[in-house]
């Protein structure tokens, strides 16, 4: 008996050494196929009962059903929930496909009419982003514009979510096609159109395309002016709000507006996903790096140590130690040597700002080792072409208040004074305040972004039976009480 069972679980040796492998990327596709259409019933239960939430829940899938999609599991979803003649349009946006699932486990019943609006944009978006993750830019410009031209003609609140969610691709899909400013007048028309319709979501992803737009081709007066005439809606999702503070980030940052730019950063950071979105992340970093010295404060070394930072944030450890030691040598090697990484990272006009920052680094460094010294040995230290620049540089720090010293053009000598005590000014109260100020905004944000289950309000509170119950009890103890008060008198 045992011998039966062992010679039943044996493999064939007959068997192909392929087909295992070939079954069970057949099931995986079969499983992809039965998630998306469970998708699209979740899709049709969010547009019959109104709720919002089944369309987020299917949107936040996304990524995971990015990675799933194939030729034969959308040629597969597109003969199961379109008619014949609305087939062979989208047909021609997919690649051939080996194999059917249809012709196997995942035979369905053709559909007989047209799918609904919401769960049909769902599908055209799928195909749109495969088209993007093969390259295949031609067809992902025209899939993109016929989306767009069914998006335009409808007009339903439940599909707003969805509609969002291809605006963003569209705009990406003009970025890889170098195309960007084609597609501005669209976004701006669709932007007035979302404002009008209440359209929170998609007013939030067009305004951040219309500010990538802007950026990617350095027009920061009008991305400043967009930024003035419109209002960001706070109900919008944090992915939504970390882009548009990266974009203010570097908007105020290339206006010279440090501070406020370093405030956006850090806000940024903090609304990004925190195990996700590391390219993100990486690319806020970089930027808040260079805000920070612009503004004269060093970063701390642990964030150079994390371990998604380290490789990428490399360049700009050589840059903070460049300027931490005021060695003009040393920084301009490094911009010789990183200039088209820092090109790369739409930080290297910033970084050139900090040549004065170093300067200003190495004449404190001058200041606090030297009770007096020349401008010729200040002009030898620092590299300078002569004496006179020297002599003008540090006239310059010391009317900035870089360093407490004075400058004697007549004895041929700069004299430092003594250091102060730094709780005798204002500058422990400022970085108190502006501490606690950000401590309240962090405080404001999280209550604005509480959420609470729909009608929860209404469980503690009575009915109206229930009050009239109540009043009328309390006017029957009212007169009780009356009455033996009545009687107690003679």
């Amino acid at each position: 008996m045992g011998l039966v069972e062992t010679d039943v679980e044996m493999k064939n040796a007959d068997s192909p050494p392929g087909l295992e492998a070939g079954d069970s990327k057949r099931d995986t596709d079969l499983q992809s196929v039965l998630e998306i259409r469970e998708h699209a019933r979740q899709i049709e239960k969010s547009v019959t009962s109104k709720e919002n939430r089944f369309i987020l829940r299917v949107l936040r899938c996304l990524p995971n059903t990015r990675r799933k999609l194939n030729g034969v599991v959308l040629r597969s979803l597109i003969n199961q929930i379109y008619p014949v003649s609305e087939r062979e349009a989208l047909l021609n946006f997919t690649e051939e496909a080996v194999g059917d699932l249809d012709t196997t486990q995942a035979r369905a019943r053709s559909a007989t009419k047209s799918p609904l609006p919401e769960v049909d944009t769902y599908i055209n978006l799928l195909i749109l982003v495969r088209l993007i993750d093969t390259n295949k830019l031609q067809e992902a410009e025209r899939c993109s514009q016929a989306l767009m031209n069914k998006i335009t003609t409808q007009n339903r609140r439940t599909i707003d979510h969805i509609a969002a969610k291809c605006y963003f691709y569209h705009s990406r899909v003009a970025e890889l096609s170098n195309k960007l400013d084609t597609i501005r007048a669209f976004l701006h028309s669709r932007l007035r159109t979302a404002t009008l319709r209440n359209d929170f979501e998609g007013q939030a992803v067009l305004v951040n395309c219309l500010l990538r737009n802007y950026l990617h081709y350095s027009l920061y007066d009008q991305a400043d002016k967009l930024v003035s005439k419109c209002v960001f809606p706070e109900t919008a999702s944090n992915n939504e709000w970390a882009r548009f503070l990266y974009y203010l980030g570097r908007i105020k940052a290339a206006r010279l507006e440090y501070s406020v730019a370093q405030k956006h950063l850090v806000q940024a950071m903090r609304k990004a996903p925190q195990n996700a979105a590391i390219g993100f992340r990486q690319t806020v970093q970089k930027l808040t790096v260079v805000v920070e010295l612009l503004l004269g404060d060093i970063p701390e070394r642990q964030i150079f140590r994390q371990s998604s930072m380290r490789h990428s944030l490399a360049p700009y450890f050589q840059l903070t130690q460049a300027v931490r030691m005021g060695n003009l040598q040393r920084f301009g090697e490094v911009l010789e040597n990183f200039g088209p990484q820092f090109r790369q990272d739409h930080t290297f006009t910033l970084i050139l700002r900090l040549r004065h920052n170093v300067i200003k680094t190495a004449i404190r460094s001058i200041g606090l080792s030297y009770s007096r010294i020349s401008p010729q040995d200040i002009a030898k230290k620092l590299g300078l072409d002569s004496a006179e620049d020297a002599e003008f540089i540090v006239a310059k720090a010391i009317r900035d208040g870089v360093i407490e010293a004075t400058l004697d053009p007549q004895a041929g000598y700069m004299r430092s004074k003594e250091s102060t005590d730094i709780y005798c000014t204002k500058e422990p109260q400022m970085a108190f305040h502006q501490r606690i100020s950000f401590c309240l905004d962090l405080h404001n944000q999280s209550v604005k972004a509480m959420r609470y289950p729909p009608k929860a309000y209404g469980k503690e509170l009575e009915s109206a039976e229930e009050r009239r119950e109540r009043e009328q009890q309390d006017l029957e103890l009212a007169k009780e009480m009356a009455e033996e008060d009545d009687d107690g008198f003679p």
